[in-house]
């Protein structure tokens, strides 16, 4: 697959005609759970809801069961326990198994798993087999042009870029306008490049839509950017869901916090409401006298300087970013260098010993232990 060509989307937007509106509906997961046998279990009690014309973000490390839950509501895999509500209907339960064509449930493979043979027009018309020859192809000329790529219906895959041919999948799982739609990590094999441009240009195209919309990622920011809510996973188990904000500044436990920002941990005991860190004291309110906290500080959280004041550091190495610089420092009571990112131009060329101080908006506490909560 040719990934290297960086021909612009966004521009195309401006030729494409507006997406054809879908009834959105609620996609609701219940209690669900899966194993392939007694002993690998991968869903776990899993229960949260697409909200109808929402895209919402299926996020976690690889192994998390992001997929398996996909391949669930799209029909491909029985669940072994829980049920699949489609606007408040029973479409995957005890008592019922809707086949994937019964669904209205559209799919998008992270390898786009578009025919070699079939030109780009009869890889969109593939699955309108309820209308028409005629009616079928005209929906898939509409679907083409929705997303900027009707001059290449005569055209066969291997001549598109990569971020073409997620556009032709696109067309193709919208072309039979679907209440919900499925992507499974449909960015992961794109240039980085080209991922901005397409990402932003597929976001439009399903605002369009109006279908409701669950994405699969494994990148923290890509849901930020994508998302209007995001439901992370972890082993199976969904560990906390919410607008992206919510789960970057109120994060439920350390597993949350390290998956959005790197952190630098410190262990501390709770002492008048306080922890005491090598680089310096943290509010710690809420917790219990002589508790056991890992004290979490992103790489943001850190301001310098070159005058003494905070706590002291050395430069161990610093890598220039462009924007940014990364840092690595030697901090006296630190097992481990703290790790910073710092605006370029902060310190002189030649700075050596330094003086950290803590921004607060970046420091989270967690009582030791709750990784896994």
């Amino acid at each position: 697959m040719n990934v290297q060509r960086t021909k612009p989307v966004a521009p195309v937007a401006a030729s494409r005609v507006t997406a054809g509106v879908t009834f959105a509906a609620r996609l609701a997961f219940e209690n669900i759970g899966h194993s392939f046998n007694a002993h690998r279990q991968t869903l776990a009690d899993i229960s949260f809801a697409a909200e109808p014309g929402e895209v919402l973000c299926l996020l976690g490390p690889s192994g998390s069961g992001k997929t398996t839950l996909l391949r669930i509501a799209a029909g491909i895999e029985p669940q072994t326990s829980g049920r699949v509500l489609l606007n408040d209907r029973e479409i995957a339960g005890p008592s019922v198994f809707l086949p994937p064509e019964q669904r209205s449930i559209g799919l998008v493979f992270q390898d786009f798993a578009l025919f070699p043979h079939l030109t780009i027009l009869d890889n969109v018309r593939f699955g309108l087999t309820a209308l028409s020859r005629e009616e079928a192809r005209r929906e898939a000329h509409i679907a083409l042009s929705r997303v900027g790529l009707e001059h290449h219906a005569q055209s066969f895959p291997h001549v598109l870029s990569g971020g073409e041919q997620q556009r032709v999948a696109l067309a193709r799982a919208l072309a039979p306008r679907p209440a919900v739609l499925l992507m499974d990590e449909p960015f992961s094999g794109l240039d980085s490049r080209l991922k901005d441009s397409v990402r932003a240009e597929t976001l439009a195209i399903l605002r369009e839509s109006r279908a409701t919309a669950i994405v699969v990622t494994h990148d923290a920011e890509e849901a930020m950017r994508l998302g209007d809510r995001i439901a992370l996973l972890k082993s199976g188990r969904l560990v906390q869901a919410g607008r992206a904000e919510e789960l970057y500044l109120k994060p439920a436990n350390l597993f949350v916090a390290g998956f959005f920002s790197e952190l630098n941990l410190f262990d501390a005991r709770v002492r008048d409401g306080t922890a005491d860190t090598p680089v310096g004291k943290v509010a710690a309110s809420g917790f219990t006298e002589g508790a056991q906290v890992t004290i979490a500080v992103r790489m943001s959280g850190f301001d310098v300087s070159e005058d003494a004041g905070g706590a002291e550091a050395r430069i161990l190495s610093r890598r220039y970013l462009g924007v940014v610089e990364l840092i690595e420092f030697a901090v006296s009571g630190a097992e481990n260098p703290v790790r910073a990112r710092i605006r370029c131009g902060a310190l002189s060329p030649n700075a050596r010993d330094i003086w950290l101080s803590l921004r607060k908006s970046d420091v989270l506490v967690f009582e030791t232990g709750d990784e896994n909560a």
